[in-house]
């Protein structure tokens, strides 16, 4: 029995043969990683993704396979073009200047319209992706203005310390989840995937209803706002993103497993990128909720 990603990139490329690449597939001499009970997804239908008979892949340069280095890197320089963007945007945003606010809407939509090609198209252009990453850095850098600017003037915070806050806890959020994953003490398993993903599908749809909701009534069902509401639904949102998050190191897992070709990192980068921001976001969120609700 052969263990099997739910990344539809990594699926695509065992079903082209590049499973083989680089070391052999699970079930033919490489055992389960350790603390995994079942394999993602049923098993295969007979000689699906083996060599058939007679059949010897060849495996490509070692140069040419996929390293945790190359994740690493590339993950880097995708982040790299987030901060990059988000700086000035926000310095423009936290002083009330239109352009920065803008700069956000730009992000957000292109963003959005230009993650789901990618997704959908499972790209590993990384012209595409590190396009991406500079215009999630317009949102972050927007939002995280926005969010500033509106403590500062509700409670004289001082600015910069909301966003401080926020990135260090992305990173200490970021580190607890690799080391969670790492240690093994919670196992993505088949059934780990699907119950998270079901529960950010729902969590999606229902502040979408409250973003329409909002157009109507000031603050919509009141499922973003200052209040112990509030604050449940974006702490079940910065749960469902470090949960993600695992399941993000899960696929770079599968990936360096199979010996994918160097490109996929590329695609993994994309993904680790996605869900990194999403967390940031939900944690600036989270402090903002917080400092409103208790701060003189």
């Amino acid at each position: 029995m052969r263990m099997r990603s739910s990344n539809p990139v990594l699926k695509r490329a065992m079903r082209s043969g590049q499973a083989g690449y680089g070391q052999a597939p699970y079930g033919q001499g490489a055992p389960y990683q350790a603390g995994y009970a079942q394999p993602y997804g049923p098993s295969p239908q007979a000689g699906y993704g083996y060599p058939q008979p007679g059949y010897a892949p060849q495996a490509p340069a070692a140069a040419d396979r996929l390293t945790i280095d190359d994740v690493v890197v590339r993950t880097a320089m995708t982040l790299g073009l987030v901060v990059l963007t988000a700086v000035p945007t926000y310095f423009l945003a936290v002083s009330g200047n239109p352009l920065g606010f803008g700069l956000a809407l730009v992000g957000a939509l292109g963003g959005l319209v230009l993650g789901l090609v990618i997704a959908f198209r499972q790209s590993t252009n990384p012209v595409l992706i590190l396009l991406y990453g500079a215009l999630e850095g317009l949102l972050v850098g927007g939002l995280s203005g926005v969010f500033e600017m509106s403590l500062m003037a509700q409670n004289g915070t001082a600015m910069g310390s909301l966003v401080t806050q926020a990135v260090f806890g992305t990173l200490f959020a970021a580190g607890s989840v690799l080391a969670v994953y790492r240690l093994r003490i919670i196992r993505v398993t088949n059934t780990f995937v699907k119950v998270v993903t079901a529960a950010a599908l729902g969590l999606l749809v229902l502040l979408l209803a409250n973003f329409v909701a909002a157009l109507f009534i000031p603050g919509g069902f009141g499922l973003r706002e200052p209040s112990l509401l509030g604050l449940g639904i974006s702490l079940l949102a910065v749960t469902l993103a470090a949960a993600m998050l695992m399941i993000e190191f899960r696929q770079v897992e599968d990936a360096l497993n199979m010996g994918l070709p160097r490109r996929y990192s590329w695609q993994l980068a994309f993904g680790l990128t996605v869900t990194l921001v999403w967390l940031y976001i939900e944690i600036l969120r989270l402090l903002w909720i917080l400092k409103s609700m208790f701060s003189e």
